[in-house]
């Protein structure tokens, strides 16, 4: 059954045999104002996917019926359900500000199986009062998000960031001037009825909770009470971002975002010259390192195939699965490397890689 509140995908790049990185906005913002610089940091890692909260941005659907955060987190799956080819739903990298962070929660206690990281930014376990969400809604009811600007303009973003970046400061307010009434009131609605703090210590996915030293919306102390809540949780506070991290200071955000992902880029391997790993400089060509002492053909055969799934080779791969078959190497044997590497490269770059090896032996069976 679909969402009652549905989302609209707006993709900003990357690799689809790539691990899969969703982002959320905040309220008022769109995908593309608020993650695209951030994103343009990520796509060399990631296949990145952000999504339009309904009324904002991309997502013209009139608002029928309240909604819940829940309904809003089933919305996010029913968007990443559409990413790729694979027959199992794919998992997915999470990051989101604000309302995309609340989302975030609600998505690891819904269905914390799909999601294997959590950046959330700026957010809350609980946002606001009920009193504050109900005046909010009677202002864009009587006024529209247009008069929710100037106020915004000194909430959102830290000191100095609209002199400093005045194209992105204008994008984002223009952007939440454009935002449907009754879209931003029936988010609002969700946010006043949002409250998980009691549920934080379910939590086991990875968190790492990100706060802006400047942002009153959202203080530290809200990310703080995420990352000592959950049962793997890390608090990291930005200098002079206040509620709009992933705009303010997108090249630490896209940093953060991927190290906590994908684990610190790695540091060079000290002593990388001697015993075997220098022998390689002299057995680079394929002949030489298949003939090494050590594995049997067939093992590095295996060891070719998972290593080219991995890396997104797949010209190579389909070559060397042909070669495997000459080799010996069964159909069945082939299939349940792929089974095997999808748990560690991913699904979305297994599917890719079953597509290339699916061809390649339909060539051999012609053949």
């Amino acid at each position: 059954m679909k969402s009652r509140a549905p989302v609209t995908a707006v993709r900003l790049g990357g690799r689809p045999e790539l691990p899969l990185l969703v982002l959320g906005p905040a309220l008022g913002t769109t995908a593309q104002t608020l993650w695209t610089e951030a994103a343009q940091h990520l796509t060399e890692h990631f296949q990145v996917v952000a999504w339009d909260l309904p009324g904002h941005g991309t997502n013209r659907s009139p608002v029928e019926n309240p909604f819940t955060m829940s309904e809003l987190a089933a919305g996010v799956l029913d968007v990443v359900g559409t990413i790729g080819t694979a027959l199992q739903a794919p998992t997915f990298h999470y990051a989101g500000d604000s309302v995309g962070g609340a989302v975030g929660l609600q998505l690891l206690l819904d269905a914390p199986d799909r999601v294997e990281s959590a950046t959330l930014l700026c957010t809350g376990a609980a946002i606001g009062t009920p009193e504050s969400w109900a005046e909010r809604i009677e202002t864009v009811r009587a006024s529209g998000t247009a008069s929710l600007v100037a106020a915004s303009a000194s909430r959102w973003f830290g000191q100095g960031f609209l002199d400093r970046a005045p194209e992105a400061g204008s994008a984002l307010l223009h952007a939440l001037s454009e935002a449907d009434d009754e879209g931003y009131a029936a988010v609002c609605a969700a946010l006043a009825r949002f409250d998980v703090r009691s549920r934080l210590g379910r939590i086991t996915t990875p968190v790492l909770a990100v706060a802006g030293s400047e942002d009153a919306a959202t203080p530290p102390a809200s990310l703080r009470e995420i990352a000592d809540g959950v049962q793997d949780g890390r608090l990291v506070v930005l200098d002079g971002v206040a509620h709009l991290a992933p705009a303010e200071s997108p090249l630490d955000v896209a940093r953060l975002v991927r190290e906590h992902a994908l684990g610190p880029d790695p540091e060079p391997a000290a002593g990388i010259g001697d015993g075997a790993f220098g022998d390689l400089v002299t057995v680079l060509g394929v002949d030489g390192i298949w003939s090494r002492p050590g594995l049997d053909r067939r093992d590095r055969t295996l060891v070719a195939l998972t290593a080219l799934v991995a890396g997104g080779h797949d010209q190579d791969l389909a070559d060397h699965v042909r070669e495997a078959r000459r080799q010996g190497l069964g159909r069945d044997e082939i299939e349940e490397l792929l089974v095997h590497a999808a748990v560690y490269c991913g699904l979305p770059r297994a599917s890719a890689a079953l597509r290339v090896v699916r061809s390649a032996l339909a060539d051999d069976a012609e053949g």
